[in-house]
């Protein structure tokens, strides 16, 4: 029996999905514990591709129990949409198959519209880059205790009342500071009315149910959304998401004990790349053949947005922030097949700030934005790696970078990707057996 924490390291989008996908096949129970549909998590499984941006990516397995946490910040129109959209695709997603927490937020209209609002309200070198889905407005809510719960769904009465309170404030904010339109007080309630009906047999005591499973020696997976430089607390603040992605709130997204996780894995990919705003010392600007190889060949879109996807050189100081914010106890690097035909890589190994050496990311904004990268160089490789199917046969100068990001870290990669597909994945250490 094993808990097992999957966490970005980078910026988000390091290829969580697919690992988490690798990975559902030793567990029992697949849990999201943060975030909401502003993450994107892509599979590739025999040439189909699945997005997935509430329900956890175990969902393609059919014997095993997905859990949504009270962390997950949820749009009900969202969720089921991606649950009508599986069941068109052959995977019915059944209240056995899937648990959401009653203690889970929801995602309102107003959310999204003040969402919205505030960021075109902003100065452009303000900006945050929101995917404007609601997602800041709706952990606002939640801090500030006037925030409408999951549960709330199953009593209309209790649902009404907390909606009509909000809506004062919310059409006050969104008609007098922004000039926008209100938002209408009986739509919503016909609109979730609606969605209760569907969710209510999914809704649960998430606490309760892994805490039997991990005392039946059940596998639990849990599984993170963005990255750890996104953390609202440790990441590069204010371009940040607005909740904690490092791995110590899996214990807190969910209701799981610390002392019961037994491994942390680190998403990184082999480069590093950025959607939005924000600090990116190693970023190789548009334009650079380079960057732009890496943008293309790497297909580096984000899943949510479609956003072009900033590129650069991998960063070991990002690394070993995550190495330290997170406890890792291993790597799984992402898309080293797109390194593959580059004569020559670079590693970022500290920053240069006005003068100053930094072996991590300063937590001054300012600083953050001027720190220059001081890189050590290694030779690529040119044969394509995407066939490789064990770790002996990966090319010699692929292997000794491998080598070097473990020296930099201190961190051993358990999981290697060399490709998108599900099967172009190397497994190392099994984190659920070691």
């Amino acid at each position: 029996m094993a808990s097992v924490v999957v966490v970005g390291a980078q910026w988000g989008d390091e290829g969580k999905g697919k690992i988490v996908d690798l990975l559902t096949r030793y567990a029992d129970y697949v849990v999201r514990f943060q975030g909401g549909n502003n993450a994107g998590h892509t599979l590739v499984v025999d040439g189909q591709k699945y997005v997935f941006h509430i329900i956890p990516s175990g969902i393609l397995y059919e014997d095993k129990t997905c859990v949504i946490g009270n962390g997950v910040i949820i749009d009900p129109g969202v969720l089921l949409k991606e649950i009508a959209g599986l069941a068109s695709k052959g995977f019915a997603v059944t209240p056995k198959r899937l648990l959401i927490s009653s203690n889970a937020h929801l995602i309102m209209p107003y959310h999204q519209r003040l969402d919205q609002s505030r960021e075109a309200s902003l100065a452009k070198e303000k900006k945050i880059g929101t995917t404007g889905r609601g997602i800041g407005p709706c952990y606002m809510d939640k801090v500030g205790r006037v925030g409408m719960k999951v549960g709330d769904l199953l009593d209309p009465s209790l649902f009404r009342d907390k909606l009509q309170a909000n809506l004062e404030e919310k059409n006050f904010i969104l008609t007098k500071q922004f000039g926008a339109e209100p938002v209408d007080f009986a739509g919503i309630v016909e609109q979730f009315e609606r969605f209760a009906e569907q969710l209510a047999p999914f809704i649960g005591n998430v606490s309760m149910v892994l805490d039997q499973a991990r005392k039946n020696g059940q596998n639990i997976l849990f599984e993170g959304a963005q990255g750890t430089q996104l953390d609202i607390d440790h990441g590069t603040y204010p371009f940040v998401t607005s909740s904690n992605t490092i791995a110590g709130n899996a214990c807190i997204g969910t209701g799981f004990g610390p002392s019961h996780i037994d491994e942390v894995i680190g998403i990184v990919k082999a480069y590093t790349t950025r959607v939005g705003e924000g600090p990116f010392p190693t970023e190789l600007p548009e334009g650079d053949n380079i960057g732009d190889t890496l943008q293309q060949k790497g297909h580096e879109y984000g899943a949510t947005t479609g956003r072009r996807r900033r590129c650069g050189w991998f960063d070991a100081v990002v690394a070993n922030d995550a190495v330290r914010l997170n406890g890792l106890t291993g790597f799984a690097v992402t898309k080293l097949d797109v390194l593959s035909g580059l004569k020559k890589l670079k590693i970022a190994t500290s920053y240069q700030v006005e003068g100053v050496s930094f072996g991590y990311m300063p937590e001054n904004i300012r600083k953050a934005r001027l720190a220059q990268p001081v890189y050590e160089e290694m030779d690529g490789w040119n044969t394509e790696i995407t066939g490789v199917r064990s770790y002996k046969d990966l090319p010699d100068n692929a292997k000794a970078y491998l080598h070097r990001l473990e020296d930099l870290t201190g961190v051993t990669p358990a999981i290697v990707s060399v490709g998108p597909d599900r099967e172009e994945t190397l497994l190392l250490r099994n984190p659920f057996v070691s």
